[in-house]
């Protein structure tokens, strides 16, 4: 059986597309599955650096006809395998967009579950890697800009009849209007992940810092994606991975209970909560 391909996309660098792909995968790795991550970020590859990992070649030279897709393959923590990019820009010159169908058509056959890390803007890059997955997850943080981008990008995947499965919403507080942005992207809110201080910059936080709210909610993530990719679950039937205590300040006090009561009618603080 074919491993599920899956895209992270997003119209806005720096919303978390990278930091979803590389949680959501070692989640999946530590669930048993065999994962690769791709870095198809052309342009501005960064996966490789984000793990701290030193690689020979690359995503750019298989694109260039340089390398072999095997070549390419690099550990990375937890058992996880990725396929990074190149920086410079021969690389991305000399990388032909055109040719990731076939490594893509390759991972599948070898993996279970194959997760591309994309580019922002609307380009021919980002386009294939979305014409490519059998389901695109939108990233978007809480931004006004970044949620804009990323609706252009959810209308992108539809011109080339790509399926967007749903939104991961990154670096969200306890102020963030998350019902208002779900209703303006227009698509199943997955993930609400929190803007979590504490956790380590060191990447894969389900592995770094397990028991941080931002890799509880990816991990969390993963678990409902699990139904999606391998069981044939509906999207609809998943719900929002969100917990409320993610958003809590430890050091409030229960004074603060009863402005809470007053708030009731609004469904929580996010307007998601019962």
């Amino acid at each position: 059986m074919a491993g599920y391909v899956c895209t992270t996309a997003g119209g806005k660098g720096g919303v978390g597309k990278t930091t979803t792909a590389v949680n959501v995968g070692a989640a999946f790795q530590k669930a048993g599955h065999d994962v690769v991550v791709v870095d198809a970020d052309l342009g501005m590859a960064n996966l490789g650096s984000m793990l701290g990992i030193e690689h020979a070649e690359t995503l750019h030279e298989v694109l260039a006809g340089d390398a072999a897709v095997s070549e390419a393959l690099t550990d990375a923590p937890g058992g996880l395998t990725i396929i990074p990019g190149e920086q410079s820009l021969e690389a991305f010159a000399d990388a032909d967009p055109a040719k990731l169908r076939k490594v893509i058509k390759t991972l599948r056959n070898a993996y279970d579950v194959v997760l591309i890390d994309t580019g922002a803007g609307l380009s021919h890059e980002v386009a294939v890697p979305l014409g490519l997955a059998d389901g695109i997850l939108l990233v978007t943080t809480p931004d006004d800009v970044a949620v804009g981008d990323t609706v252009k990008t959810a209308q992108l995947a539809d011109r080339i009849e790509g399926t967007v499965i749903g939104v991961a919403l990154n670096r969200v507080t306890k102020h963030t209007d998350v019902a208002d942005i779900s209703d303006r992207l227009g698509f199943e809110l997955l993930a609400v992940v929190p803007d979590d201080q504490q956790a380590t910059m060191e990447e894969p936080l389900v592995l770094n810092a397990p028991d941080s709210r931002a890799a509880s909610a990816f991990a969390q993530l993963s678990d409902s994606l699990e139904g999606l990719f391998f069981r044939g679950e509906s999207v609809t039937d998943m719900g929002t991975v969100i917990e409320e205590e993610w958003f809590v300040d430890p050091d409030e006090h229960d004074a603060d209970e009863e402005k809470e009561d007053e708030d009731d009618g609004s469904g929580g603080v996010f307007g998601l909560f019962g």
